[in-house]
């Protein structure tokens, strides 16, 4: 079960970061750095902090606090990225980072204590609570994506309308030929 938890949570994870960079990829590189509104970040700032964030807790993930010393958090959250070209690199560096430390996760660890702020969890636990803040990240990214592209939305799941046309084709498939992960990374 650990090792299918393992194969399960790494998709999960290579699935959120394909559906940022599908949304991103549809947004006009000024748009990219766009503030709505005061106490909004850009999707610049969102990749910035998830970049720092990433950084932080999966160098060393196994035998180091996640909140490292060299990390400042509040600079994540200033809107100087320069380029297109710097953000695609910060999120491929921190994803990067992630699916290194996931690499080293086996079942015979996973029960181990891992610390984040001096706070004990297990390497399960510590997985999950990333899961999770990364996943609300990407979901800020697809919102904003789908505000600034307007009507060039193009829909990441299924279309409004399509529903029952989506559904038809799923129940007509041979229900042992595809995994559900197809579907979640792009392979329908």
């Amino acid at each position: 079960m650990q090792e299918n938890y393992i194969h399960s949570v790494t998709e999960l994870f290579r699935y959120y970061k394909m559906l940022g960079e599908k949304s991103m990829k549809q947004v006009s590189d000024q748009n990219l750095f766009a503030v709505l509104s005061a106490e909004s970040n850009s999707i610049a700032v969102i990749v910035k902090h998830l970049w720092g964030n990433m950084l932080s807790r999966w160098t060393n993930f196994l035998t180091e606090d996640g909140e490292k010393t060299w990390r400042n958090r509040e600079a994540e959250f200033e809107n100087d990225i320069a380029t297109p070209a710097e953000l695609w690199q910060k999120w491929e560096e921190g994803w990067a980072v992630l699916f290194e430390a996931l690499a080293q996760i086996k079942p015979e660890n996973i029960s181990d204590l891992v610390y984040i702020r001096n706070q004990a969890h297990t390497v399960l636990e510590a997985v999950n609570r990333q899961l999770g803040h990364y996943a609300y990240h990407v979901g800020q990214i697809v919102f904003l994506s789908k505000m600034l592209t307007q009507n060039d939305w193009q829909s990441l799941s299924i279309p409004r309308g399509k529903s029952t046309d989506y559904n038809a084709a799923k129940f007509a498939e041979d229900k042992h030929r595809q995994h559900f992960t197809d579907e979640f990374l792009g392979k329908k």
